[in-house]
């Protein structure tokens, strides 16, 4: 009887370790493919990290440098063995344009946000059909993605006045700002919206793992990168 039992009762982590076992078969794990998730996702970071404060200052500096981007792009896509690195740059242009355009002149306004996020993708989408920069439009896509799932849960919850407000202020009072806007995710509204929406990203991100070309692992990394991010996001706000 006891063995019976303890056979029906471990039934269940048997089948979660097998499904677990297939589907982790099923992800592309190399050199190359680990690289291209670890790179898209340092370059989701840029534009937030080193972009937002640079065009705060230097905007049509930051609007100037998309060009050296695409050439430095176009030069690697030239080369054989740097032509992945290449094509993935040439997608990060369009992100870097985006957030130069923006965070530079339309940043008091959230709802421009993905809108002006967005001006690359009839090119992205142009480049997929065609099968060129396949690449760099999935990572730009993945970003994307990112971008309008963050600017929906801002929506959902409220947001958009503090994003508001964050801009104008002065730096010292900020914190209150953020304290604000902290009330309303720590809602159960706001909680759960932000479980099914890392829900979204986690299974969106997964389903990428498991296709093996480059491209969708540029797609994966951008799109889980964007759960790093915005935790950062939080934890900053928590700290302010």
């Amino acid at each position: 009887m006891i063995p019976l039992l303890t056979t029906a009762l471990a039934q269940p982590g048997l089948n979660f370790l097998r499904r677990f076992h297939r589907w982790r078969s099923g992800l592309a794990i190399d050199a190359t493919t680990t690289g291209m998730q670890l790179m898209a996702g340092f370059l989701v970071s840029v534009p937030v990290f080193i972009q937002a404060p640079l065009v705060r200052q230097f905007p049509w500096l930051s609007l100037a440098l998309t060009l050296p981007w695409v050439a430095i792009a176009v030069w690697l896509m030239k080369r054989p063995d740097q032509a992945l690195w290449g094509d993935l740059l040439l997608g990060f242009s369009w992100s870097w344009l985006a957030g130069a355009i923006y965070w530079g002149w339309f940043r008091w306004e959230p709802l421009w946000h993905l809108p002006i996020e967005a001006i690359g993708l009839p090119f992205a989408l142009w480049g997929l059909k065609r099968g060129w920069g396949v690449i760099g439009h999935l990572f730009y896509l993945g970003s994307l993605t990112g971008t309008a799932v963050t600017d929906i849960y801002f929506y959902l919850t409220g947001l958009m006045d503090h994003w508001r407000q964050v801009m104008v202020v002065d730096p010292e009072f900020a914190r209150f700002v953020f304290q604000a806007a902290l009330a309303k995710i720590h809602t159960p509204w706001g909680a759960a919206w932000a479980w099914l929406l890392l829900a979204l990203l986690l299974g969106l991100g997964g389903w990428a793992l498991q296709r093996r070309s480059p491209g969708w692992q540029a797609f994966a990394g951008a799109v889980l990168s964007t759960i790093v991010v915005d935790a950062l996001f939080w934890l900053g706000a928590m700290m302010a």
